[in-house]
C-alpha cells in the first residue's frame, strides 16, 4: 500500500510536507502542494484513517467559495455571506474562504480536504468548480446563482423581480427619466437586475434611453464615476437605479459633489440592504436581499447534506422586499 513516506520520497520533500499538503496547509507552496498531489493521485494513494499522524477520515473543513473575493465581491457582501456561515458552523468546523479566480486548477479540491463547499456564485464560470464537486462526491449547495442541475441544492433570490419593482417604485412616484449603473459585468446578478428594468419600463411604455444605461462593478468609485456622467447629461435623469447599494452610496456622494441633492434633484434607489443604508443622508431606499439569511440556510442544508449524501436537489427562493426610506422624491404629474 503506498504510504506518505512513499510520496515525500518521490516528490524529494519530507513526510511533514507531504501530510501537510494532503491537509491543504496555507504554509505549503502552491506548486510543491500541487505536484505533491499530482504524484498522489498518480500512485491512487488513499489514506489509511487508522493510522496515527495520517488524514483523519474528516477534515471538518467547510469550503466558502466565491466567484472572486477581489473583482466584484463588495465587502458589505462578503461580510454578510460569512455571518451567515459562522452562525450556523460555530467551532464544529474550520472554515476556508477562497475566490476560485485564484485557483490555478482544482487539484486541490477532494473530499480529504473538504466535507463540504458552500459556492457563493456570481458567474457562469463557476460550474466548472460544481461539477468537479459533483463528480468527485463532495457535498455541495450554491447560493445567489440558479442552476439548472437537478442534484443540487440551490438558494437564490429573485433578482429580476427586486430590480423590477425598484424600477416600478420610481415609475408610481411620477420619474420618467429613469437611469441604471449596472454591476459588475459578467455577473448573473448584473444582467438579472438590467433586465428587470428594462421590462419595468416597457411595461409602462417608458422609452430605453441607451445614455441612461452605464456600467459599473459592484463598487462605491464605479458608482461615483457613472453618476457623474449622468449629471453631465443635457437631460439628466431624475432618478437612478443602482445595482447595489455601494453604488448608490458613491452615486449620492456625485450628486452632492455637483451641488445637488438627493431626493430633490435625483432620486436613488440600490439593492441589498447593507447595514450603511439606513444611516445614509437622506436614508436609501433599497432593494433588501437577506444574503446572511441566504448563507445561515445554505449552510444549514450543507450540514444535512454531508450527513445524508443521498439527500436529493431542491431550488429554495428567497424572496427580495422593497424597503421605503428617504432617497426618492414624488414627482408632481
Amino acid at each position: 500500500m503506498v504510504t506518505i513516506k512513499d510520496i515525500a520520497k518521490l516528490a524529494n520533500v519530507s513526510h511533514t510536507t507531504v501530510s501537510r499538503a494532503l491537509n491543504d496547509s496555507p504554509f505549503i507552496k502552491e506548486d510543491t502542494k500541487k505536484r505533491i498531489l499530482e504524484i498522489a493521485s498518480q500512485l491512487n494513494y488513499t489514506p489509511n484513517y487508522n493510522a496515527k499522524n495520517l488524514v483523519l477520515q474528516k477534515s471538518h473543513t467547510i469550503g466558502l467559495f466565491f466567484t472572486s473575493v477581489t473583482e466584484g465581491t463588495s465587502s458589505s457582501f462578503f461580510i454578510d455571506t460569512i455571518k451567515g456561515v459562522y452562525a450556523v458552523i460555530e467551532d464544529n468546523y474550520n472554515l476556508i474562504v477562497r475566490g476560485i479566480d485564484s485557483l490555478k486548477d482544482f487539484s486541490s479540491i477532494n473530499p480529504q480536504r473538504y466535507d463540504g463547499i458552500i459556492l457563493m456564485s456570481q458567474s457562469d464560470k463557476d460550474n466548472a468548480l460544481i461539477y468537479h464537486a459533483l463528480e468527485r462526491k463532495i457535498p455541495i449547495v450554491v447560493l445567489n446563482r440558479q442552476i439548472g442541475e437537478e442534484k443540487l441544492i440551490n438558494i437564490v433570490s429573485d433578482n429580476k423581480k427586486g430590480a423590477y419593482d425598484a424600477t416600478q417604485y420610481f415609475i408610481k412616484h411620477g420619474h420618467r427619466h429613469i437611469a441604471i449603473i449596472e454591476g459588475k459585468e459578467g455577473f448573473r446578478s448584473t444582467q438579472e437586475r438590467k433586465e428587470g428594468y428594462l421590462e419595468a419600463l416597457l411595461k409602462s411604455n417608458i422609452p430605453i434611453r441607451g445614455e441612461y444605461i452605464l456600467k459599473g462593478d459592484y463598487t462605491i468609485r464605479s458608482g461615483y464615476l457613472a453618476m457623474q456622467k449622468l449629471l453631465s447629461l443635457s437631460q439628466r435623469p431624475t432618478a437612478v437605479f443602482c445595482s447595489n447599494d455601494d453604488m448608490a452610496i458613491g452615486a449620492m456622494n456625485a450628486v452632492f459633489g455637483s451641488g445637488l441633492s438627493v431626493p430633490d434633484d435625483v432620486s436613488i434607489i440600490g439593492f441589498d440592504d447593507i447595514d450603511l443604508a439606513k444611516y445614509t443622508f437622506p436614508s436609501l431606499t433599497t432593494i433588501k436581499r437577506p444574503v446572511e439569511l441566504i448563507s445561515i440556510k445554505g449552510t444549514k442544508k450543507l450540514l444535512s447534506l454531508i450527513k445524508n449524501p443521498e439527500k436529493k436537489g431542491e431550488t429554495i427562493y428567497v424572496p427580495t422586499q422593497l424597503v421605503e426610506r428617504n432617497s426618492v422624491k414624488k414627482m408632481n404629474v
